[in-house]
């Protein structure tokens, strides 16, 4: 009874119990919800860029993505603290791939043509929760900036 409260009170049991990949997938996915909504502005520009992001890094189909981004949304109202989904990377993502989930935060940062403040410190910080270092933050959104042509 008290798992059952401890659930409740943080969040834990508001969704049904996921296989640990699935819920790796909306960990990294809320992340990058995290990111479009720093700047109080979730535009198709940004939704667009996550779901294609989303469905390359996966390979899931249009449906199974929507469906993704759909959770990670839920989840991400539900929670109040970027904690719980850097948690999960950290514990089961090896740190070359972290450096990855990072260049795709950084794509939907500049998803919208200009990376706001509050977005450049939201990366800072993620990257401190996920153990990715200053080196390879930068040189991560330097690949991204190359990849859009911005470089």
């Amino acid at each position: 009874m008290f798992d059952q409260i401890f659930g409740i009170l943080t969040g834990r049991g508001a969704e049904p119990a996921l296989d640990g990949e699935r819920q790796l997938r909306i960990c990294v996915a809320a992340l990058l919800v995290e990111a479009a909504r720093m700047d109080d502005c979730f535009d198709d520009a940004e939704r667009q860029a996550i779901q294609r992001i989303l469905g390359e890094r996966y390979g899931l189909s249009p449906w199974e993505t929507a469906e993704l981004l759909g959770a990670a949304e839920r989840t991400v109202d539900q929670s109040a603290q970027l904690f719980r989904f850097t948690d999960a990377v950290v514990q089961r993502v090896p740190v070359e791939d972290r450096v990855r989930i990072l260049e795709m935060l950084w794509e939907v940062a500049y998803a919208d043509g200009v990376l706001n403040p509050e977005e450049d410190q939201l990366l800072r910080r993620i990257a401190g929760l996920i153990h990715v270092s200053d080196r390879d933050r930068a040189l991560a959104r330097q690949r991204v900036l190359q990849r859009l042509g911005k470089a």
